[in-house]
């Protein structure tokens, strides 16, 4: 078969061969151009993947910022727990302060019920700017119905008249029964005592009703009132039925004199008695543990000495200190919390003859002596005079033991 030329108006064989050429190279180009398109759509897809990536990275930033505001937050509630207990300080601290003005206040200015008996030593008689200066007050603890037991002192260990005015001007040394008024303000209890007083001049008396079981109060009231009274560096408690060598405890004392806060007695640690109607029942045992624990340690209640800041601390925070039921237990949770020397004195606590009487002549004179099972001298008014006697010092020994 023959190709038409040109002239004739066919197509000829050279415009074939440019037409399939041209033909095969517009499908190339759009060959490759689909062949592009894919790589765009992949990167788009990796553009979507990095954004998707990127996202949670974002959301752990996120995370990471709400750590951190918790953070804050906890940081600001500490500050504010912190800041609550500033003021409960302060709160404690104001407490403590109105108390201290309080006692201030009864002992310069008194008040009515006290007038009765502004010729005895009273918390009101005297300015706390104008103290006494003492080496050791002796406060001897006794009841409207211990006449005798206190005649039975006065007659033994206890100087009387003038001899007490000097002992105290000389050595520095304070005696005097402590007792507060009876239920009936001026009634004839209150009236003997006055009468007593004025003959031997030897009592300091308490704003405090007395009662047995108010022993707790009326030892935190001794203490603040003789601390309005007396700057002493010691304040001894002592029961009207025991006997004491005034030159001894003195010496004893003196031994202690650069400790700032010093509490002596015979340390003991007794059963904490839960069973109602027995002696020395515990009403709050329950704060003591299980039932059958012991109390903490403390000094035994018929004689013991603390410090000038042991002291002014129970004035100033008189009315903050819980008591217990037993006045010694009471005085040893008071003291338990704080910085002290705890000194056990088992010369403190000697027995009556002829325990004490071996010790005296073995050369160590006993402080204090008293019988356990009686919690004093069994019989005191009979036998002190006699306990003395055997186990005293000395009538001059006092005076000349060098303490001051």
């Amino acid at each position: 078969m023959r190709m038409r030329g040109a002239g004739s108006g066919g197509v000829t064989w050279r415009g074939m061969v440019l037409l399939c050429f041209a033909s095969f190279c517009v499908g190339l180009l759009f060959t490759n151009r689909m062949w592009s398109s894919p790589e765009v759509v992949s990167t788009s897809s990796e553009r979507t993947q990095l954004s998707q990536d990127c996202e949670p990275k974002q959301m752990s930033s996120s995370s990471v910022g709400g750590d951190s505001s918790q953070k804050d937050i906890m940081d600001e509630v500490s500050k504010t727990h912190q800041v609550i207990q500033t003021l409960d300080k302060t709160i404690s601290s104001l407490e403590i302060e109105l108390a201290a003005a309080r006692v201030q206040q009864q002992t310069t200015t008194g008040g009515g019920s006290n007038q009765r008996s502004l010729e005895m030593e009273t918390v009101s008689s005297a300015p706390a700017e104008g103290r006494q200066k003492a080496f050791v007050v002796i406060g001897i603890n006794t009841a409207f119905s211990s006449r005798k037991r206190r005649d039975s002192v006065r007659e033994s260990w206890m100087p009387q008249g003038e001899k007490l005015k000097q002992l105290e001007q000389e050595k520095g040394i304070v005696i005097r029964f402590v007792i507060g008024h009876s239920a009936t303000p001026g009634g004839i209890l209150d009236r003997a005592i006055e009468a007593e007083d004025a003959q031997h001049s030897d009592f300091l008396r308490l704003d405090h009703v007395e009662g047995y079981h108010e022993l707790s109060m009326k030892t935190k009231i001794y203490f603040a009132t003789a601390v309005s009274r007396w700057d002493a560096d010691f304040y001894v408690k002592v029961d009207d039925d025991v006997h004491v060598n005034l030159g001894m405890l003195a010496t004893t004392l003196a031994r202690h004199r650069s400790k700032p806060r010093v509490y002596i007695g015979c340390m003991k640690s007794g059963p904490v008695l839960a069973q109602k109607g027995v002696k020395y029942h515990e009403p709050e045992y329950w704060k003591f543990g299980e039932e059958g624990n012991k109390y903490f340690r403390h000094a035994t209640g018929q004689i013991y000495a603390i410090s000038k800041d042991l002291a002014t601390y129970i004035s100033t925070n008189q009315a903050l200190l819980h008591r217990y039921a037993n006045e010694d237990v009471s005085l040893g949770a008071w003291i338990i919390g704080l910085d002290v020397d705890h000194v056990d004195d088992r010369s403190m606590c000697c027995g009556t003859p002829p325990d004490c009487e071996w010790k005296a002549q073995a050369g160590n004179v006993c402080v204090a002596s008293f019988d356990w099972t009686c919690s004093g001298i069994c019989k005191s008014v009979e036998r002190l005079k006699e306990v003395h006697q055997r186990c005293g010092e000395g009538d001059g020994a006092v005076w000349s033991a060098s303490f001051q």
